[in-house]
């Protein structure tokens, strides 16, 4: 199929749904061929009763929303400035702040068991749902159906996480018409995708369950999960502000959403970039380059800082995280001084 017409494809789903009143909901059809190709590769690989799961998926709605959000997401249409302000905020540093102190014991022995900081676990939190404000207003099943059958672009992609929704709701004894989420599928308070939360979340408890919709210990604990598996080192740092030194060559660095570092901390200071770390020579470092309020900014992400990037694959994401993080850790310093 060619790209103009997977295009066609979605602007007349999004035609035809937006001409229905709230009162035509339009459901996932059974018989349509990629639809009953998935009901049978899941009856045929993962044991699901046949009848049971059509009528799951009967009762998933399609929604032209989901299509238009996730083809418009905001790391692609806003500039850092902008993206900045809606995360680094004094009312969300106030929030994070609380809930620090709320949660304090949970998050620091946390913290301690897996090495990741108070400070990364709250600016995930904060940048991700507003400490458990904003976690979604569409069913997981909607979403996942929406974007796995009615999306081309990105099908293959959704179809493997709706399977993966379906399995975990089958082994977490979910009725899979509750759990509520983002346009993408992202669930709970960690915004974990389906995949994701059958890899790394954990029990944090003890209670026997995964709880990342109302456990605040298991929702902690899986994120730095997760961040362990994708190789957090304990105790280095993030990034580092930077400036391109007269020994620079070259034109100025656009705005780029590279998400590896492939150069060290000493290659990048003989092309001129002025920065300061603690981290030895060879240790892995890129240059990041941001357009600001105030122009362009640059930094230096080092090998935390594309941890980071694994949990959203934006450098902005990940610049958000670690400085919203680092306000509130100040803001709960200074407080207790």
């Amino acid at each position: 199929m060619t790209h103009n017409r997977l295009l066609a494809g979605v602007l007349s789903l999004l035609i035809f749904t937006a001409s229905a009143s709230a009162s035509d909901a339009v459901y996932v059809d059974l018989e349509q061929e990629n639809v009953a190709n998935f009901i049978n590769e899941m009856v045929r690989s993962h044991k699901f009763d046949r009848d049971a799961l059509s009528a799951v998926l009967a009762r998933a709605e399609i929604k032209a929303a989901i299509i238009e959000k996730i083809s418009t997401p905001a790391e692609r249409s806003l500039t850092w400035g902008e993206y900045r302000k809606i995360f680094i905020t004094k009312e969300r540093i106030n929030a994070g702040t609380m809930f620090w102190r709320d949660n304090k014991p949970m998050l620091e022995r946390i913290a301690l068991e897996s090495g990741v900081p108070v400070e990364i676990l709250v600016g995930i939190i904060g940048v991700e749902t507003y400490y458990g404000r904003i976690t979604g207003k569409d069913r997981v099943i909607d979403a996942l159906a929406t974007l796995a059958f009615e999306y081309p672009p990105r099908s293959t992609f959704f179809r493997k996480e709706l399977m993966q929704f379906l399995i975990l709701a089958r082994e977490e004894e979910l009725d899979p018409a509750v759990p509520m989420g983002s346009y993408a599928g992202a669930m709970g308070r960690p915004q974990f995708m389906p995949s994701s939360f059958r890899s790394y979340a954990v029990d944090s408890t003890g209670d026997g369950k995964r709880d990342i919709w109302n456990n605040w210990a298991d929702v902690a604990g899986s994120i730095a999960n997760y961040f362990l598996a994708h190789r957090w080192r304990i105790g280095e740092e993030v990034v580092a502000q930077a400036t391109l030194g007269s020994s620079w060559q070259g034109p100025v660095p656009k705005p780029a959403n590279t998400l590896k570092a492939t150069d060290s901390v000493q290659s990048l200071t003989r092309k001129g970039v002025l920065f300061m770390t603690d981290l030895t020579a060879e240790r892995d470092g890129q240059l990041l380059t941001y357009e600001g309020d105030d122009g362009i900014e640059h930094w230096v992400g080092f090998h935390n800082f594309f941890v980071i990037t694994k949990y959203n694959r934006s450098v902005m994401y990940a610049l958000a995280v670690h400085q919203l993080g680092q306000q509130i850790s100040s803001k709960v310093n200074t407080d207790a001084s």
